[in-house]
């Protein structure tokens, strides 16, 4: 399948397997973010402080020691958010990459992992959709939902493979911290 096939493919998946996103931040109810402001300012407000995701989440998985995947979510800018993932593979080598969203759908690089990009949008006060890329190339999208406890996350990979057929996986992090 050629290159512009693949990505009509994926963009077609998208709009199919992803409710439309609604254009808010996570806490409000429909106020856009101020573009103008300064993102490396960390202050949290009250609708920041409360945001549910915030801690350290580690995935639930059978692989035994030292593997390990802890994802931590920190305020970031004007309501936005800092995602950081830590991992120790099974012969121990730590690995670790992160990206900041303001929830706009705007793509932003992820420090640790060469030519990618991710852009973040808010669904409802619990789904957020991810769009990764590399190189330029969106290859994968997430829906990620916290559970209405807040103590897990449900991730739903989806990936356009090179023969045009899709993978789906699917993660559950647990609450930590």
């Amino acid at each position: 399948m050629n290159i512009l096939n693949r990505r009509a493919l994926l963009v077609l998946l998208v709009a199919l397997f992803a409710v439309p996103a609604i254009a808010c931040g996570p806490q409000d109810g429909g106020e856009q973010p101020d573009r103008d402001a300064d993102p490396t300012d960390a202050s949290a407000d009250a609708d920041v402080a409360s945001n549910s995701r915030f801690g350290a989440w580690q995935l639930e998985s059978d692989r035994p020691a030292p593997y390990k995947n802890v994802m931590t979510y920190e305020p970031w800018g004007d309501g936005g958010m800092k995602i950081t993932v830590a991992s120790t593979n099974s012969e121990g080598e730590e690995s670790e990459w992160s990206y900041t969203t303001l929830f706009d759908g705007v793509f932003r690089p992820v420090t640790g992992q060469q030519n990618a990009e991710t852009a973040v949008e808010v669904v409802d006060e619990r789904t957020n959709r991810i769009l990764n890329s590399r190189n330029g190339e969106v290859y994968q999208v997430i829906v990620n939902v916290l559970s209405e406890d807040g103590n897990t996350i449900d991730n739903e990979y989806r990936r356009t493979l090179e023969d045009g057929t899709e993978s789906v996986s699917k993660a559950v992090y647990r609450r930590i911290s």
